[in-house]
């Protein structure tokens, strides 16, 4: 090695890789120097930490810091880049750790388990739900094992609900063990899952400590709960009305939301299979502990307890009132024949209320891991394997530490004999596999400490067992007395009593103190009789066989034997499950996460030196890190180490021929390994030193450097050769392929020239043949004629009849032709248009052509009249007077127009309407027929042949008393004569006169109308008493 560091010691690039290990700490505590230093050891983790680097490796143990703030490092992308990769291949991670142990278990086909511990905060949940999380998207994917995913992910939330609290040291304190046994088929798949759990904390049910709170589904329940379900079950949105949720003073937390996660409690329950009337009768029961903790008892003049209108009795599991009454405030005992009742006192009511109340909750806890695991439950009989996640109480240490505390604390002690022993053992068997000596290592053995609290007859459990057993008076000190009779000479047990003066201080007198592995602990033995014996009086249990609730009469059989013989204690029923737990934890290959709390405050970036170096101490991580590093820090398989630093050696580098094996031992000698300092095993080498590694490494990164420069020149010259290669081929197919265009462009060019002039020659001379008779000169240019001609016709077409003039000119050779086919196009025209006639539009064609007739060319106006259409009247029947229209109703009206009608003598203008029906017309004002003039009586029509709008008509006038000719000006007037014409067939009457024109006022009197064109339409009665009607002239406009 010193060969090594002399070969890189002045080299920048070593200066620089090592600082950058300074600061941000090594990643696997095995290659610390200094390793058997716990300030080194702290030092280390608290550099990773202050760069959010929360993972540290020791071999294949995962240490793992809280850092009390969300990190981006739990993506599905950071799941991809850890999933398949080699365990030190990447930094730290714990999704690294669950890789490892899933393709470790598919290639062996063995049983694994991952031990996660740490005291209360440290995140042991946290963990257990990231490495469940990265199984459910790393596994395999069906439908049938995405339901078992997604039923193992869920039950997580169910019994976090039911399971989990705040107490004082974290928001969400698991308060009760776990271990969840997830099984794989062949392939990888989650195909089932099952739980068992640990002493639940039944006793926050009915007492939590200031600042503490009830198991979270509670308080879910009172906020988060439907209207219609709280009704149900009779309670009010209000916690402080529950005398079980108010004890500990923080019924809301800012850091939990209790309706949200009532949420995802009732989605997660209908998820695994729980029925609507599971779910029911689940929150039927917490309320009933709810209610039952309101019970309230008051003392009669004997002393003993009685309810009195006690309202909550009504919603507890539907018990009849008196059953309930009589067991709270009743106990029963049997004497031989007989069974009497005797009465409780207001403390003893109180006692076995609470106790109902914790044995409710407790097998309804029980019923529930139960009732998860008939859904993870595996149908395959095949062979599984299994890897098992134990989520378990970290060691405990508090101001005041009870039973509670005891029994962790207890549970601790065996995990950690189990954790060196599984270690050592590990270790052992990696050496002897290997061919190398092991020497043995100096560590903590804690056997002592299991001894002492389980050893048989002598031990503290054994004790307090006795204790609780024993008739008479047994109390909590008279067990302190015992432990202080039969352990007092122990070195790991104290008590006031046995103490000497200093310590004596330090204790009260119902206290005692363990000398733990991790550490002194000081227990208060108060309730310490009345929690291990956790006694439901037997009235009790036949009180709840009454309830109409399903899961409690699952929960108290009535096939549960109700035996004399006082059932085990809780501590032994504890031990016994521990003893379950080890030999569990002892078929299956271990793995470990350490979880460490970095301040008691919960607040990011904050390492508090003092207690992580406490919970070091009591994780055992130092005596781990002695284990591991026994003999040797590292160790890798020759193919690996072979791959990694074989640029190192010349002879190695770039491939190597030989064994893996022959290539490291060339490597090692090139670099100047002492004997000392390394081993070769069977398949790995193994060496003692960090230092010796790190050296290698730098060196490593030092020649990594220099190669990535040489193979960047190299590859840089083979790209840049490679491209221009390309490019003087491409250059030169570009060069070929453009002169072959080009001499066939040419060759077209040249061809097309002699086509040209070949069929020039043979267009000049049809050109001057054309008039001759068709012959082989000519025959081609007539073709080329006829169908240019025809060709040109065909785009120019005349559109309509009326452009029939504008037909195309033919050559002289076409003009027959030409003849012919206009005259056919014509009348194709002409038909389709006849074809595309209405019958109204006949009809107003018909009246046109009549109106043409008359008028074309003798009236100027009439050219302007041909495009307006003409209407079947312009005067509705609606606009003539009624009385009008009963005096003429036996004749049918066929046309109206308004006219202005200009008096006889005076030619003063009125307005009227003229009437055509098929007798004769009328002229009518308003209601008045003002004259009616029969079509035998009309002798003619007159009207001028400028653009004026009058007529006059003449009338037979043999009687004085008859009305004379009518003058009338008419805005329609072309419409209304056409009318007249067709209607009284006066077409012949009809006359268009110039300058004047007479007219009859009676017989024997006469007047004139005279017409002349002027600048503007005028109409006036005129000097010689004629009227003058003039109107502008149209072929000046």
């Amino acid at each position: 090695s010193d060969l090594v560091t002399g070969q890189i010691g002045s080299d920048g690039n070593m200066e620089a890789s090592l600082t950058a290990r300074d600061r941000v700490g090594i990643q696997d505590f095995v290659l610390l120097d200094a390793y058997t230093s716990e300030s080194a050891f702290l030092d280390n983790l608290r550099k990773r930490f202050h760069e959010n680097l929360i993972y540290t490796y020791i071999g294949t143990l995962l240490v793992s810091v809280n850092p009390y703030k969300e990190l981006d490092i739990y993506s599905k992308k950071q799941m991809d880049t850890y999933m398949g990769v080699n365990f030190f291949e990447l930094p730290p991670h714990i999704y690294a750790l669950a890789d490892n142990v899933f393709r470790t278990m598919l290639s062996e086909f063995n049983n694994h388990f991952i031990l996660i511990s740490g005291e209360s905060g440290a995140g042991k949940t946290e963990a257990s739900k990231k490495i469940l999380q990265f199984y459910a998207v790393s596994c395999p994917s069906t439908r049938l094992l995405n339901n078992v995913r997604d039923r193992l992910l869920l039950s997580n939330p169910v019994l976090e609900a039911f399971g989990n609290a705040k107490t004082l040291k974290n928001d969400n304190s698991s308060r009760f063990g776990k271990y969840m046994d997830i099984q794989f088929d062949h392939q990888g798949g989650a195909v089932g899952g099952h739980i068992l759990s640990y002493l639940l904390e039944k006793s926050r049910v009915v007492h939590q400590n200031h600042g503490e709170r009830n198991f979270h589904i509670f308080y879910q329940l009172v906020e988060g709960g439907e209207e219609d379900l709280l009704r149900w079950l009779g309670l009010e949105r209000n916690c402080q009305h529950y005398s079980y949720l108010v004890q500990g003073d923080c019924a809301k937390v800012s850091s939990i939301n209790d309706k949200s996660d009532w949420r995802t409690v009732r989605k997660a329950l209908s998820v695994i299979d729980f029925s609507e009337s599971d779910t029911e009768h689940l929150f039927g029961i917490i309320a009933s502990v709810l209610h039952l903790g309101n019970i309230k008892f008051e003392a009669d003049v004997r002393g003993y307890a009685t309810l009195n209108n006690n309202q909550e009795m009504h919603w507890l599991l539907g018990i009849p009132a008196h059953v309930l009454q009589q067991g709270l405030t009743h106990r029963k005992i049997e004497a031989k024949t007989e069974e009497v009742f005797s009465p409780f006192s207001v403390d003893h009511a109180v006692y076995a209320r609470d106790a109902l109340a914790k044995a409710i909750y407790g097998r309804t806890f029980n019923w529930l891991v139960n009732k998860i695991n008939e859904s993870l439950a595996n149908k395959d009989s095949s062979r599984k394997t299994v890897i098992g996640l134990l989520d378990i109480y970290g060691f405990e240490v508090f101001s005041v530490n009870s039973f509670e505390q005891f029994c962790i604390n207890y549970c601790n002690e065996k995990l950690q004999q189990l954790f060196i022993q599984l270690t050592l053992k590990s270790e052992q068997e990696e050496y002897e596999m290997e061919g190398i000596e092991w020497e043995p290592v100096p560590y903590f053995n804690n056997k002592i400490i299991c001894d002492l609290v389980e050893e048989k007859y002598r031990g503290i459990i054994s004790l307090l067992d006795e204790e609780c057993l024993r008739p008479g008076e047994a109390t909590d000190l008279t067990f302190l007395e015992k432990m202080e009779e039969k352990i007092g000479g122990h070195p790991h047990f104290v008590s006031h009593k046995l103490a000497d003066q200093k310590t004596r201080k330090t204790l009260e007198r119902g206290d005692f103190r363990l000398l733990h592995y991790a550490g002194e602990v000081t227990y208060c033995v108060v309730g310490f009789l009345d929690k291990n014996n956790d006694l439901l009086y037997r009235n009790g249990k036949e009180v709840m066989r009454q309830s109409k609730n399903a899961i409690i009469k699952h929960c108290f059989p009535s096939t549960e034997p109700d035996s004399k013989k006082r059932p085990e204690t809780v501590v032994t029923q504890f031990k016994s499950s521990l003893v379950g737990l080890t030999e569990i934890l002892m078929s299956k290959e271990p793995w470990y996460v350490r979880c460490i709390k970095p301040n008691e405050a919960k607040q990011p970036g904050r390492f508090d030196d003092v207690l992580v170096r406490h919970q070091v101490k009591y994780l055992g991580l130092m005596e781990h890190l002695r284990v591991r590093r026994a003999g040797f820090a590292y160790r890798r398989k020759y193919e690996i180490f072979l791959q990694r630093y074989k640029p190192l050696c010349p002879d190695t580098w770039p491939n190597w021929k030989g064994t893996a094996a022959e290539g490291v031992q060339r490597l090692i000698k090139h670099l100047g390994y002492k004997s000392d300092e390394y081993k070769m095993g069977r398949t790995k080498i193994f060496i003692r030193h960090p230092r010796t590694l790190f050296a290698t490494e730098d060196a490593f990164q030092v020649c990594k450097h220099k190669l990535a420069t040489r193979i960047q020149a190299k590859y840089k010259g083979y790209r840049v050769k490679g491209d221009f290669l390309k490019q003087r081929e491409a250059a030169t197919k570009i060069e070929t392929c453009w002169r072959g265009l080009m001499a066939r462009k040419e060759r077209e060019k040249r061809a097309w020239a002699v086509t040209c002039l070949f069929i020039c020659s043979r267009f000049i001379k049809g050109f001057m043949t054309r008039n001759q008779p068709a012959c082989i000169d000519n025959t081609e240019y007539l073709a080329y004629v006829r169908q240019s001609y025809l060709t040109r016709l065909r785009e120019n077409l005349p559109k309509t009849v009326l452009e029939k003039d504008s037909w195309l000119t033919p050559p002289p050779i076409m003009q027959e032709v030409s003849q012919l086919l206009k005259k056919i196009y014509i009348r194709h025209m002409v038909r389709k248009y006849i074809r595309g006639i209405t019958p109204l539009r006949k009809a107003q064609l018909m009246l046109k052509e009549q109106t043409s007739s008359m008028f074309k060319g003798k009236k100027e106006n009439y050219p302007f009249s041909v495009c307006r259409p003409f209407m079947d009247t312009r005067i509705s029947a609606e606009d003539i007077n009624i009385k009008v229209l009963q005096m003429i109703r036996h004749e049918q009206i066929k046309y109206s127009v308004p006219v202005v009608k200009y008096d006889r003598n005076g030619f003063r203008p009125r307005l009227r309407q003229l009437i055509f029906t098929l007798e004769a017309a009328y002229l009518v004002e308003e209601a008045k027929i003002k004259q009616r003039i029969d079509y035998s009586s009309l002798k003619g029509v007159s009207v001028s042949n400028l653009s004026d709008n009058f007529l006059i008509l003449h009338v037979t006038c043999d009687d004085i008393k008859q009305k004379g000719d009518l003058v009338l000006q008419c805005d329609y007037l072309f419409e209304a004569l056409t009318k007249l014409n067709v209607i009284a067939n006066k077409q012949n009457c009809i006359k268009v006169v110039q300058g004047s024109v007479r007219f009859d006022i009676q017989p024997g009197r006469e007047g004139f109308v005279d017409f002349k064109s002027g600048q503007e339409s005028m109409v006036y009665r005129a000097k010689n008493g004629h009227l003058m009607v003039v109107s502008t002239d149209f072929r000046q406009c």
